[in-house]
């Protein structure tokens, strides 16, 4: 399954490295990333699958929303049918 993780907030050193270490000790395999700043802002968006992870997605969601707030980032993890669907124009 594919999961869309969108990361939005300040930017700050370590965001990056924070999402994909939670990631990477879940066994979920990032498939592409695209990141930007714009006037001090981050913005996100990371594809990844999730079929190798023993997480549930509502627990990783849990995690990276938590882990976000710690930092003041926040953090979305959606399925990437969910995600399509809510942006479809």
């Amino acid at each position: 399954m594919k999961l869309v993780v969108t990361v939005v907030g300040r930017d700050r050193v370590g965001i990056i490295a924070m999402v994909t270490r939670i990631l990477a000790e879940n066994n979920v395999n990032i498939l592409s990333i695209n990141q930007n700043i714009m006037d001090g802002f981050f913005n996100m968006i990371l594809i990844a699958e999730i079929s190798e992870s023993k997480l549930k997605l509502t627990e990783l969601q849990k995690i990276l929303k938590e882990q976000g707030e710690a930092i003041n980032v926040e953090i979305k993890a959606q399925h990437e049918d969910i995600f399509n669907v809510m942006h479809k124009i």
